[in-house]
């Protein structure tokens, strides 16, 4: 965050590589910190590991997406503005492209806003690093010594020898294309959404309070999906989150966004947040159920196709138009169907194989 105050390429390369190198392993200790407590807890209660760990993940992840909340809703504050007058909207939406920022409908964050806003950030994640260190219980007061597993005994350079042969294995692979779309999908909506149909249309003072709708939307849907995985199992709702994506998919195609009809913006920001919270939530739980013996070298290989995804959104950002992205975009979602699909499918042949 201390690089925002001056944003240049010379302060924000080498942070973001600090970032990427940091996140990668915090997000796979955090993967593996739930799905072991998770089997833990279930063994403890009698119930299945499966519906516990999206119960954890699910508690995660409401608290993790209601940041979307509270960080937006600060950044609609700092950087509420006037806005820059008449727009030509006949250039947003699937229309955007790269080119058009320079149109003049994209007004520029004053100095001033951009060092509350990093101020408020910046002391918002030494408070949160603060309390993990302080609060959060190690994993060795829930059977960490005495887990076992391929992975579990592993030196560092056994764990990346373990992730690299992760990628060996038939699910492990199966699992690459909906795991991009992950990365892929938070992309797209974090910097094409609010670049080509909010900021393009009506204001860059509105994306908070749209994204406040979406953060909404993913963290009380996070939290609701264990009770209904409970009852419905996982392939529903995979399949109800593909619907919703290819839905608002359509919908950015043939949508000409419109200030004058407020209402539309904060629709389809709450259904791809929906959308995102399965994702999100059972795409974890996925991992942590299929490879519950492997649980580090699976969630490496979990952040590392996520972050590739990322990089896709971000690196076309600024390289293609939005029609072209919102075609890739079902692309990317179809084959991620796929392979999900054929997992249920081969898991099905095999549990029907053991029952008989």
């Amino acid at each position: 965050m201390g690089a925002q105050f001056y944003p240049t390429y010379a302060s924000l390369l080498p942070t973001a590589i600090i970032v990427g190198l940091c996140a990668a392993p915090l997000w796979s200790a955090k993967c593996t910190y739930l799905t072991h407590v998770g089997h833990q807890y279930s063994g403890i209660l009698g119930n299945n590991s499966e519906v516990v760990i999206t119960r954890f993940f699910g508690i995660f992840f409401l608290a993790f997406q209601s940041s979307h909340i509270w960080g937006n809703l600060i950044a609609s504050f700092v950087l509420a503005g006037e806005d820059t007058g008449e727009k030509n909207i006949t250039v947003c939406g699937a229309n955007f492209c790269p080119s058009d920022v320079k149109s003049g409908n994209i007004r520029d964050v004053t100095p001033t806003s951009r060092y509350t806003l990093c101020a408020i950030y910046l002391i918002s994640s030494i408070a949160a690093a603060a309390v993990v260190a302080f609060f959060v219980d190690p994993l060795t007061r829930y059977g960490e010594r005495e887990r076992t597993g391929d992975a579990s005994k592993l030196s560092g350079s056994g764990l990346f020898l373990a992730t690299a042969n992760q990628m060996t294995k038939p699910y492990q692979l199966l699992l690459i294309p909906i795991t991009i779309w992950s990365g892929v999908e938070q992309g797209f909506f974090a910097s094409d959404f609010t670049q080509a149909y909010i900021s393009c249309s009506w204001d860059v003072g509105k994306v908070g309070f749209v994204l406040i709708c979406y953060g909404a939307c993913d963290a009380l849907t996070s939290i609701s999906l264990g009770p209904i995985v409970k009852y419905v199992g996982r392939v529903p709702i995979f399949i109800f989150g593909a619907l919703v994506n290819s839905a608002v998919i359509v919908a950015f195609f043939l949508w000409k966004p419109d200030p004058a009809v407020p209402i539309i913006f904060f629709v389809v920001a709450g259904l791809w947040g929906v959308a995102d919270a399965i994702w999100q939530a059972q795409i974890n739980s996925l991992y942590g159920v299929l490879f519950s013996q492997d649980e580090e070298p699976a969630f490496s290989n979990y952040r590392l196709w996520e972050s590739l995804g990322f990089i896709i959104a971000f690196i076309s950002a600024n390289k293609f138009c939005i029609d072209v992205k919102l075609y890739s975009l079902g692309v990317i979602l179809g084959l991620g169907m796929t392979g999900y699909l054929t997992i249920e499918y081969l898991e099905w042949i095999r549990k029907k194989r053991s029952t008989t």
